[in-house]
């Protein structure tokens, strides 16, 4: 469960439409735009570093200091360069800490399967989970023991156990997450069963002919 959160410091933009975003790109600068339900949207400008940092802090949900107040904020969407992935601009979401939000979390795989360890191939379905939570107990990502994953089974969202009652999953619980199938050996297909066994036929028939050829010269 996350206690702390990421400061993300977010000023007030006053640089306006298309000329206005790329000068502030070029002091390195990102535009954005901070949105909450039934109020006005507050443009806002964030330092390209600082951004990058939260981006790589590992969390979801971020606090800023807004006309003087600290409020929370989720990522709602970024917009990148088609060729230098380079962030563009910015969109904010206002999140207040005694509203349950919806959110999506990494879903990370714990340990090492049974089922591999006799020989079996992992594949795993998905890797994100939507849930449902208060912006204070969003977690970094939610965690699947699979130890005792044996082969030819497999576990879905209805196998994940939370400790929190507080955190609720929206992903459907008949979702499969994760499978151990066992490796098996194709077997030859019938016209590469057909070529061998015309093969061995043909050079039969050559050692023959070799034979009889020789017992005409004789």
């Amino acid at each position: 469960m996350s206690s702390s959160y990421y400061k993300l410091d977010v000023v007030t933009r006053v640089e306006m439409r298309t000329k206005g975003a790329k000068l502030l790109r070029r002091k390195g600068l990102i535009p954005g735009v901070l949105y909450y339900a039934g109020e006005k949207n507050v443009n806002i400008e964030v330092d390209r570093l600082v951004l990058f940092h939260a981006l790589n802090s590992g969390q979801r949900i971020f606090e800023i200091d807004q006309a003087g107040k600290s409020q929370f904020t989720m990522i709602k969407e970024l917009q990148y360069h088609p060729v230098t992935d380079e962030v563009l601009h910015l969109d904010l979401m206002r999140v207040r800490r005694s509203v349950k939000m919806t959110i999506t979390v990494p879903l990370v795989l714990v340990g090492e399967a049974k089922g591999v360890k006799e020989g079996g191939i992992l594949s795993q379905s998905i890797n994100q989970l939507e849930i449902n939570c208060f912006p204070t107990d969003v977690p970094e990502q939610i965690e699947l023991d699979i130890e005792d994953l044996e082969l030819n089974s497999g576990m879905r969202i209805s196998d994940i156990k939370l400790k929190n009652k507080d955190i609720e999953i929206v992903t459907d619980d008949e979702v499969n997450i994760v499978t151990i199938s066992q490796l098996v050996e194709e077997e030859p297909e019938e016209d590469e069963l057909e070529t061998s066994t015309i093969s061995e036929a043909d050079q039969a028939e050559g050692k023959d002919g070799e034979v009889n050829s020789e017992s005409d010269s004789n």
